[in-house]
């Protein structure tokens, strides 16, 4: 990879990790860094991935016109959990007003790299992540909304693929080989007591530095030769940028999965217990802007989603030759047919 490469513009700066050089603009103009942990640049656009469109037309609503008022520099770490650091440094160095970044791990570089430039994030968990000490008073310099109720939604989630497989006995979690290693509390970690509790085998299925669709495939041959009877996919972004990937792979090896949001579903995914990712970056987008009209990050709450919703994919469960119970369905908030 080049050191520094340029992609374009799309109604402002859309750079790939390396950085961009970026052009003077006027005194008024607010610059801001979205970063992201695998999305290709392209995709974060209002025209983009349903998160992205959510918050760019919420930052339109708001008076926010990439052009005018408003420069938007687009980073991405390309699926490279090792490049997160020098990502962060390199965007710090840029000097931005306001950075948005996707990920718990990647703000962690960022809080890291800047105490003083503002950051909105979205995380599992921030105090568990070890982002900031309270939701309600965050401190310093970053605040976001958190994608999930708590740690213990993963208890919730493993509760409901075993009322799909309840003889599931060697069960796997999805998710990268740095989330599944990090000391702090995190997703994995939750997922494992959750799973102790249940007296049921979780083990990682991890993915190493270089996230893309042939490291799943890796993965997903892995667990067919461990005769894996269940799967939880973490909420990385990488494995949204990598959704209908994933969600083959799972049906190809005829493996009943449950996901943490509505699009794996919308893909053919069996099962989901989610928030409205449209909804969280619609709050992200009211951060950024009160942040930027003079708001310190640090009094600003961190948002908890109160809703979830289930989706149930009946059309999938037939393909598996699963039944799926006449209970969970009534409970569902949505069923695809």
């Amino acid at each position: 990879m080049r050191r520094r490469e340029f992609l374009g513009r799309i109604g402002g700066a859309v750079a790939s990790w390396p950085l961009a050089a970026r052009a003077q603009q006027p005194a008024k103009m607010k610059r801001i860094a979205v970063v992201g942990a695998s999305d290709p640049v392209a995709n974060m656009t209002i025209t983009g991935r349903r998160s992205f469109r959510a918050f760019f037309e919420e930052l339109g609503a708001l008076g926010y016109i990439e052009g005018r008022n408003l420069l938007v520099e687009r980073y991405s770490a390309e699926g490279r959990p090792d490049h997160y650091a020098e990502l962060a440094r390199d965007v710090v160095r840029a000097r931005p007003d306001l950075i948005v970044s996707t990920r718990a791990l990647l703000t962690a570089e960022f809080k890291k790299a800047t105490t003083t430039i503002p950051i909105v994030t979205t995380a599992s968990d921030p105090i568990a992540a070890g982002l900031v000490p309270s939701l309600a008073h965050p401190g310093g310099n970053i605040t976001g909304v958190s994608v999930d109720a708590g740690l213990q939604i993963w208890g919730k989630r493993l509760g409901l693929l075993r009322e799909i497989t309840p003889k599931m006995s060697n069960a796997r979690f999805l998710t990268t080989q740095l989330d599944w290693e990090w000391e702090i509390a995190n997703e994995a970690s939750a997922a494992r007591a959750a799973a102790r509790q249940a007296g049921i085998t979780l083990a990682g299925a991890t993915l190493g530095n270089t996230i893309d669709e042939a490291a799943y495939q890796r993965v997903f041959t892995s667990m067919e030769q461990e005769r894996v009877d269940a799967l939880l996919v973490s909420g990385a972004s990488e494995h949204l940028t990598n959704r209908v990937v994933i969600v083959e792979l799972a049906a190809k090896n005829q493996l009943p999965t449950i996901y943490p949001y509505k699009d794996f579903t919308e893909v053919g995914g069996l099962l989901a217990y989610s928030i409205d990712l449209g909804d969280t970056f619609r709050l992200v987008a009211d951060l950024v802007d009160k942040i930027l009209k003079g708001a310190d990050p640090g009094d600003l709450p961190f948002f908890q989603p109160s809703k979830f919703e289930l989706i149930v994919n009946l059309k999938t469960s037939k393909a598996l030759g699963l039944e799926m119970p006449p209970t969970l369905v009534a409970r569902a908030d949505q069923v695809i047919e």
